[in-house]
Order: structure tokens, then sequence, then C-alpha cells
């Protein structure tokens, strides 16, 4: 069976802080309250997204990676990876805030978890008034003092806090404190990872379990890093459409933005990897031998490694171009 563009069945998570906007905004076909997160591709046991058309409808990642090896990965990302998809692809709509929290490194997840760690970034599709996110601390703090303003209730006196609108873009390494503040709809790209370490969750009781929600802040303590850092917002340029214009390029992945205003001749034969397409904003056509792949706001489409020429056709879309 030949390889094409893969849509797949996103896995809808109910998140204690999740609001409506997956559907309202994003037209996602659930029923439960809350759904804060929707994983549009998924590799991550027990959350594996499906294929959800063509004749390779019902098929995870790891059977496509199994069947179709570096046809479906790439060479390179299979030689690195092999069976295991390397990226964790969702939406996220923050109706109220995300616990304060930081994700491990690499080497501290395999150490403890057996996991990758999670280096992330996010964009921001939608942002209402005054919404904010906290990334980094706003001064340089020991872990000492650190503890101390955790332990009497003043954490947000050394956090840095970043007001956000439609487009901000900002690189969450592992190690940084971050949280997703509430009015946030965004696109988040990660390593293939579920580990997070919650460190302050303001005392909220999650309505599921009548509890409060564990926190981890002695696992945090050896993965945080305490070091403010001058500009923790990512600059990019949209000056020229039609383009792959550079957003995150970190060891982990690579991300661009394209502004789609016309027809787009995409060769691909130079990446040695999938092409993961998350569409931000208004609607596009993929073409690819002949067939035509529609994504609109809040869609996702993979392209698998052997397939080098793309058309992409559409008046004003955005879209996020991401691979390894």
């Amino acid at each position: 069976m030949k390889l094409y563009p893969l849509k797949f069945e996103p896995k809808y998570s109910y998140r204690i802080w999740g609001g409506e906007k997956l559907k309202t905004v994003l037209n996602k076909n659930y029923t439960q309250d809350s759904i804060g997160e929707s994983w549009e591709i998924s590799d991550v046991e027990g959350n594996e997204t499906l294929v959800n058309e063509g004749i390779l409808q019902g098929k995870s990642l790891k059977d496509l990676i199994g069947q179709y090896k570096s046809d479906f990965v790439g060479n390179t990302v299979y030689q690195a990876f092999g069976d295991n998809f390397p990226l964790l692809i969702k939406f996220i709509d923050a109706k109220t805030p995300l616990s304060i929290q930081v994700h491990p490194s690499n080497e501290l997840a395999k150490e403890r978890h057996n996991s990758f760690g999670k280096n992330e970034m996010w964009y921001v599709m939608q942002a209402e008034e005054d919404a904010e996110l906290i990334v980094g601390f706003n001064q340089n703090v020991e872990k000492e003092s650190y503890q101390s303003h955790l332990n009497d209730g003043s954490l947000m006196d050394i956090l840095n806090v970043e007001k956000v609108h439609q487009g901000d873009t900002f690189y969450i390494p592992t190690g940084r404190v971050h949280a997703i503040g509430a009015g946030v709809l965004l696109a988040e790209i990660q390593q293939t990872s579920n580990v997070t370490y919650r460190i302050y969750d303001y005392d909220r009781v999650d309505k599921k379990t009548g509890k409060k929600r564990e926190l981890h802040t002695e696992l945090a303590l050896d993965a945080i890093d305490f070091k403010s850092h001058p500009n923790y917002r990512t600059a990019y340029s949209l000056d020229e459409a039609n383009i792959s214009n550079k957003l995150v390029h970190s060891p982990y992945f690579k991300t661009n933005i394209i502004h789609v205003t016309k027809d787009i001749n995409k060769d691909y034969s130079q990446i040695d990897s999938f092409v993961i397409y998350m569409c931000v904003e208004g609607s596009l056509t993929v073409e690819s031998g002949n067939e035509t792949y529609p994504i609109k706001t809040g869609e996702t489409l993979l392209i698998p490694a052997c397939i080098e020429q793309i058309k992409l056709t559409g008046e004003s879309a955005k879209i996020l171009e991401i691979y390894l």
C-alpha cells in the first residue's frame, strides 16, 4: 500500500483547566466537558492516535513505522528512534491557568522514567485580553531562595510573566519553569513524552476526583534551570508570504511558519524526515499525487518522508511546518 498524507483521529483529554474552545473555535467533535488538550499526533503509550481516513485507516504510528520504516519517517529519523515516533503534536485550550510546572532533561527523564525529556514550543493561536503565560524566572535565583518563595506562597514574585497575543511563540527547553495562563488557545509541539513535574497548582480541587492534584516539588528541584534569561519570546518574521519562515529550530524539531496566499510548490527532497502541517489560521488544500487533502484551522496533516513534492493552495492561511 502506497503512503499518502495522513490525518489522525485526535485523542481528547479532560483537564481541570480545560474549556470549550477546542470545540467552538477549532470545531473538534467531542461531548465531554473541560477538554483541555487535543492530541493530534501521538505515540504515547495508551494515547496512540490512529489514521482516520484512506486505506491506512486505523493504523497507529508504530504500525506505520513497522511497515514502512524510513519511507515513513526518514532514514536519519529511523536510525535515531527506531519504531518510536519522536514528536507529540497538540492543541491546548486553557480556560483557567495550568499548573506551574517543569519538564526534566533527556538524561533525567531517561534515568527516572525511561522516557525522553520534554523540550517543547508554543504558538499562540488566540489569546483573550490581558492573557498571560509564565516562562522562566525574572531574576537569577538560588535553589534555597526558590524553595523559600515556594513555601511562603510568593513564588509568583520571582517568575517571568508575559502578556501574549495571537502569533506569539515561545520555546520551552527542559528545565524552564512555565505555565499557560487563562484564556490562551495554542499549538504545542514537543518531544514524545508525558513527564511533567507540577510545582504549584493554586490549591485547586479537581471536580472529578474531589482532591487536589499531585505535586512533584522534590522531583522538580533537580530539573529546574534557576537562571534568568534576557528574552523568552521567539523573534520571527512573516514579512514574506509563501515561503518557510524560521520559527523555532532546536535539536529536537524544526518549526517554520508559512503564510499561504497563492499556490506553492514545496520540494522536500533535501529533508530526510516526515513533515507535519498544523493549520493555525484559515484553510488550504494540500495536493500530492493528484489527490487533494483539505485542512483548516485546528487540523493537522502528516506528510510521510517518501513524499517529496507537495502543492499548497490557499488564499489566506497560516500553517506550522514541522520536521526533524
